[in-house]
C-alpha cells in the first residue's frame, strides 16, 4: 500500500492495490463496477427473489455502507464523471456493486452499493482518530439510584437502553491492531462508523480527469448538485415497523421505532446508547439536551403551576381590583380619554375583568417564581454540563477536539483555497485561504447583510406598534356604533382587541421574515467560506439566532419596556414620530401592561410550537405519500432496501441546526419573560414532551438514514443559553420593577399608609386632569361622549403620580413618583445582586465534571500507557528473540 496526492492542495486519499483486497480477511472479493450491466459473477437475480431487508452485496457477506444512485437522464458528461469517480474510489479500496436499472421500482435509477473492506476502515480509523476498544472496563458502578423500584414504570429493557458493553477505549492505530479486542473485523466498527469513513472518502475523492487543472472537481456534495447523482445515503437495517428477516442484520431501527418513536412511549426515557450507536454522536447528544432539558422544565412547571395556583386562590382578595369594580369608587372615577377624537371619555369599572385577570400573574408568587427561574436557569446549566461531561466519557468523546478535524475541512473552502501554509500547531501544510482573495469585503457583506435584515425586522416591528395605535380609536368607535357589543364591553376591551390582533399580525410577520431569511442566512454564510464544518454551524448559529431573537422578542421587549412608558399627560401627551402623525403612544390599563405581555407571550410562543409541530411532522409525511404514491401500485415484495430508502426524505446538512433553534427560542420565552406567565415553563414541557416523539418518528420512518458524525459537546448553543440565562435575570427583574403595579403597591402600602392595607390604593394611583384645559386636538369629536357624560363633570383620571391642577407644580410629578422609581431601582438591583450570588456560587458549588467520571478518565489514560507500554516491550521482545532465532539458524549453517 502507498499514497498518492489527489490534487495540489488537497487531501491525501489512500490507494489500495487490488493484492490488498484480495488478501482481505472478510471475503477476498475483487470486481470492477464501472459497467452498469455487469452481474459480478452471479446469474441474474430476479427482483421477486430480493430479500427486502438486505444491507448485503449479492453475495450476501459484504455489508453495504453506503448506496449512490443516478439515473442516464440529463448531460452526457455526467456518465464521465460517474465513471471517473467510480474507479477513483475503488482505487482507495472501495469495493462497488451496481443494481441495473432494470432492477429498480421506476425502471431508470441505478444504485451504486459500496462496502469498505477492513483494509479501509482500519486506515481511515487511524486517520480520523477513531477509539477503538482494547480492555473491558473494570471500575464497578460507585452510586445507585435512590428509590429505584419508583422509576420502574419510566425504564426501559435494559437491552435497549445498554446495547454495547463498557469497555475502556484508546485511539485506533492500524499497525497496532492487535492491541485492540477485534473479535470480528466485521462487527468490529459499527455501522455509524462505517458510514461516517466512507462518507469521509466520498466527500474528497476527485473526478476529474486532470486533477492539477480542474482543482474543484471533488467530492460527493458536487456531484449531487450538478446532478450526476440523485442521491447518496448509508442504509437503514430495517424496516421500522418490523424485524429483519435477515439474522445478521441487527434491526437497530426496529427498536428505536418501538421503543423510543412511538408516542405511547412519551413518560419513557430515551435509549441514547441506542441513538448514538445508530445515528451517531452528534444526534445523540441532541437528543441528550433535549431530554434533559425537558427533566429540568418539569420543576419548572410545577413551580410556574403552584405560583398560578396563588394568583387564583388570592382572585378576590386583592382591595385594588374590589375598588375598581366597586360602583362606588370605580363607577365614580372618570378617566380621561386613551386617544385623540375618536375615545370618550370613560368609567374606571370597565375595566374590572381585566383587574381580576391581571391579579393571577401580577402577585407575590410572580416575585418568588422571577427568583426562583433565575436559580433554576443556574441548575439547569451546571447540571447540563455535568450530564455532558458523563455522555462524553462514555461515548468516547473526551479527548475530541475540534483541532483533530482538520482534516475535515469542509471541501468548498478547499476547493476556493489558493495557496497553502505551515500549521505552527501541528507542522504541517494546510490549505489557506488568503486575504487578498476578498475575504474581507465578504465578511462586510455578509455584515451589511445581517444589519439590514435587523433594520428591516426592527421597522416590521414598528409597523405593527403604528397599527396598533391607529386602530385602537377604529376598535372603540366600532365597539360604540355597535350596541349588541356593549355588554362584551367589560370582557373585550378596545385594548384587549388591539393586543390580540396585533400580536396575531405580529406571529404572521415573524413566521414570514423566518423563511425569507434563513436563505439569507445560509448564503451569507456560504459567502465567507468558512473552513470546518464546527466553524460554518458557529457562523450561521450567531446569524440566525440573532436574527430570530430581535424577531421573535422585539414584540414582548416592546410591551414590557416602552408600553405605557412615555404617553405624557392630557394636554402634554407623547406621539411616535411626532404630534403630526396622529399616532398617540399607547397607554396601559389601569391594572397594567402585565397582561398585556402575556398575551403577547402565549400567543407568539403557543403558536410557534404549535406551527413548528405540525410542520415538522405532517410535511414530511405528506412529502413521503406523495413521493411514493407510484411505489402503492405495486407489491411491497418488489422493493429492496435501498429503493425503500431513496423514496424517503434526505436529512438536510442543516436539520438538526434548526432543531437547536427552535428549542433555544423557546427557552428565551420562558426565562427572558416568565416572570408575566408563570405557566410558560408547563406549556413549554407539554411541547417538548411531544417535541422528542415527533423529532425521533420523524427520523426513525421519515427520513434516510443521517451520516453519522462526532460532536464533543452542543457547540455554540451552550454559549447562547448562558448568555439568554445572564440576560434573564436582568429582563424579569425589569418586568416586576416596571411592568407590573407590584412596586407601586408595597411602596404605597408601606409608606403612605398607616394601617398597611391596600384601602384607597385605586384613587392615590390616578392623577387629575381639568377637562377645562384639554386642547382641541385631543377632545373627544361631537357625539363621541356617552350619554352620562354632562357638563357637571370638570375633572378626568389618568394613571401617573402629578400634581392636580391648580397646584404651583401642577402637573409635574409627585415626590410619591420619585420615591417608587427609587424603590423600583432598589429593587433591581438587590434582586440582581442576590440571584448572580446564588447563581456564581451554584455555578462555584457544582463542578462541571463529576468525580467519578474524573476517576475513570484518569484511570483509562493510565491504563492505555501502561498497556500501551507493555504492548510495546513484548512487541519488541518478541522481535529480538526473532533475530536471535534467525542468527542461530544461520550459525548452524
Amino acid at each position: 500500500m502507498n499514497r498518492v496526492t489527489g490534487r495540489s492542495g488537497g487531501d491525501n486519499l489512500i490507494e489500495m492495490s487490488p493484492s490488498d483486497s484480495y488478501n482481505d480477511d472478510m471475503n477476498g472479493y475483487y470486481h470492477n463496477s464501472t459497467s452498469p450491466g455487469l452481474q459480478y459473477g452471479h446469474s441474474e437475480i430476479e427482483k421477486q427473489q430480493q430479500s427486502k431487508d438486505l444491507v448485503f452485496f449479492r453475495d450476501g457477506v459484504r455489508r453495504i455502507d453506503f448506496v449512490l444512485s443516478y439515473t442516464e437522464e440529463g448531460d452526457r458528461k455526467h456518465g464521465r464523471k460517474r465513471e471517473l469517480y467510480e474507479a477513483n474510489l475503488e482505487k482507495v479500496g472501495l469495493e462497488l456493486e451496481t443494481e441495473d436499472k432494470s432492477e429498480s421500482e421506476d425502471g431508470k435509477t441505478y444504485f451504486v452499493k459500496i462496502h469498505a473492506p477492513w483494509e479501509v476502515l482500519a486506515t481511515y480509523a487511524d486517520v480520523l482518530k477513531i477509539k477503538a476498544p482494547f480492555k473491558a472496563s473494570d471500575i464497578s458502578e460507585k452510586y445507585a439510584m435512590p428509590m429505584k423500584c419508583l422509576a420502574t414504570p419510566f425504564r426501559l429493557p435494559e437491552h435497549i437502553m445498554n446495547p454495547e458493553l463498557d469497555y475502556f477505549t484508546a485511539t485506533f492505530t492500524k499497525s497496532k491492531s492487535d492491541f485492540f479486542l477485534i473479535d470480528d473485523r466485521d462487527t468490529f466498527f459499527t455501522p455509524a462508523t462505517r458510514n461516517r469513513i466512507v462518507y469521509y472518502i466520498l466527500s474528497r475523492c476527485p473526478y476529474g480527469e486532470d486533477e492539477c487543472v480542474e482543482k474543484d472537481k471533488k467530492g460527493i456534495k458536487r456531484l449531487l448538485n450538478n446532478g450526476t447523482y440523485t442521491a447518496a445515503f448509508p442504509l437503514h437495517d430495517s424496516r421500522y415497523w418490523t424485524r429483519s428477516k435477515d439474522t445478521s442484520c441487527e434491526s437497530e431501527r426496529y427498536n428505536l421505532y418501538q421503543y423510543w418513536a412511538k408516542f405511547s412511549c412519551f413518560f419513557k426515557e430515551q435509549p441514547l446508547n441506542l441513538i448514538r450507536k445508530y445515528y451517531g454522536e452528534r444526534i445523540g447528544l441532541y437528543f441528550a439536551w433535549l431530554g434533559f432539558y425537558t427533566e429540568m422544565l418539569f420543576f419548572a412547571a410545577i413551580v410556574g403551576t403552584f405560583c398560578f395556583t396563588y394568583g387564583l386562590f388570592s382572585y378576590k382578595d386583592n382591595e385594588w381590583s374590589k375598588e375598581i369594580c366597586s360602583d362606588q369608587i370605580g363607577g365614580n372615577i372618570v378617566m380621561c380619554p386613551l386617544c385623540d377624537k375618536k375615545c370618550s371619555y370613560w368609567k374606571l369599572n370597565i375595566t374590572c375583568n381585566a383587574s381580576w385577570q391581571s391579579n393571577l400573574f401580577d402577585n407575590v408568587g410572580t416575585l418568588f417564581f422571577a427568583v426562583f427561574m433565575g436559580i433554576w436557569v443556574t441548575l439547569f446549566l451546571e447540571l447540563w454540563k455535568r450530564r455532558q461531561a458523563r455522555l462524553a466519557y462514555e461515548w468516547d468523546l473526551v479527548d475530541f477536539e475540534e483541532e483533530q478535524q482538520r482534516l475535515q475541512i469542509r471541501p468548498e473552502y478547499e476547493n476556493k483555497c489558493t495557496s497553502r501554509k505551515l500549521n505552527p500547531v501541528t507542522q504541517e501544510v494546510e490549505p489557506y485561504l488568503p486575504i487578498t482573495t476578498g475575504r474581507c469585503a465578504r465578511m462586510c457583506l455578509s455584515g451589511a447583510t445581517v444589519l439590514l435584515w435587523l433594520s428591516l425586522t426592527v421597522a416590521c416591528i414598528i409597523g405593527v406598534i403604528a397599527y396598533r395605535l391607529a386602530v385602537y380609536a377604529a376598535f372603540a368607535s366600532f365597539m360604540k356604533e355597535n350596541a349588541h357589543l356593549n355588554k362584551m364591553g367589560s370582557s373585550i376591551t378596545p385594548q384587549l382587541a388591539t393586543a390580540v390582533t396585533g400580536s396575531c399580525i405580529n406571529f404572521v410577520i415573524i413566521m414570514i421574515l423566518n423563511l425569507m431569511y434563513e436563505r439569507v442566512a445560509i448564503w451569507i454564510t456560504d459567502l465567507e467560506i468558512p473552513k470546518t464544518h464546527v466553524e460554518y454551524e458557529n457562523k450561521l448559529t450567531i446569524k440566525m439566532f440573532l436574527f430570530q431573537f430581535v424577531n421573535y422578542y422585539s414584540s414582548c421587549f416592546y410591551v414590557a419596556f416602552f408600553k405605557g412608558k412615555f404617553v405624557g399627560y392630557p394636554g402634554g401627551y407623547s406621539y411616535m414620530f411626532g404630534q403630526r402623525t396622529k399616532l398617540r403612544n399607547e397607554e396601559c390599563d389601569p391594572g397594567g401592561c402585565l397582561i398585556e405581555l402575556t398575551t403577547q407571550l402565549v400567543i407568539v410562543m403557543t403558536g410557534k410550537q404549535v406551527w413548528g409541530n405540525i410542520q415538522e411532522s405532517l410535511v414530511p409525511w405528506l412529502m413521503n405519500w406523495w413521493r411514493s404514491r407510484k411505489s402503492r401500485r405495486h407489491p411491497e415484495s418488489l422493493y429492496t432496501r435501498w429503493e425503500q430508502d431513496y423514496n424517503l426524505l434526505m436529512v438536510g446538512q442543516l436539520e438538526l441546526f434548526y432543531e437547536y433553534l427552535e428549542m433555544v427560542i423557546q427557552f428565551g420565552f420562558i426565562t427572558l419573560f416568565v416572570a408575566s406567565f408563570p405557566l410558560a415553563p408547563l406549556l413549554a414541557l407539554f411541547n417538548n414532551i411531544i417535541e422528542v416523539r415527533v423529532d425521533a418518528w420523524k427520523l426513525t420512518t421519515q427520513f434516510r438514514r443521517p451520516v453519522a458524525a462526532k460532536a464533543h459537546s452542543i457547540g455554540a448553543w451552550e454559549e447562547i443559553l448562558s448568555g439568554i440565562a445572564i440576560l434573564s435575570v436582568v429582563t424579569n427583574a425589569f418586568i416586576v420593577a416596571f411592568t407590573s403595579e407590584m412596586i407601586p403597591r408595597l411602596v404605597y402600602m408601606y409608606a403612605y399608609q398607616p394601617d398597611r392595607s391596600m384601602k384607597g390604593y385605586i384613587n392615590n394611583s390616578l392623577s387629575v386632569f381639568n377637562i377645562s384645559e384639554m386642547p382641541l386636538d385631543n377632545r373627544p369629536e361631537e357625539g363621541e361622549n356617552p350619554p352620562w357624560f354632562n357638563a357637571s363633570i370638570t375633572s378626568c383620571r389618568y394613571h401617573d403620580y402629578r400634581y392636580p391642577p391648580g397646584h404651583e407644580n401642577q402637573y409635574t410629578h409627585t415626590m410619591q413618583y420619585w420615591h417608587i422609581f427609587a424603590a423600583k431601582l432598589v429593587f433591581i438591583i438587590i434582586m440582581e445582586h442576590v440571584v448572580f450570588l446564588v447563581k456564581f456560587f451554584l455555578a462555584w458549588m457544582i463542578p462541571d465534571v463529576p468525580a467519578d467520571v474524573r476517576d475513570r478518565i484518569k484511570r483509562e489514560r493510565y491504563l492505555v500507557q501502561e498497556y500501551l507500554h507493555n504492548y510495546e516491550v513484548a512487541k519488541l521482545t518478541s522481535e529480538l528473540s526473532s533475530n536471535q532465532d534467525a542468527c542461530t539458524c544461520e550459525e548452524h549453517i
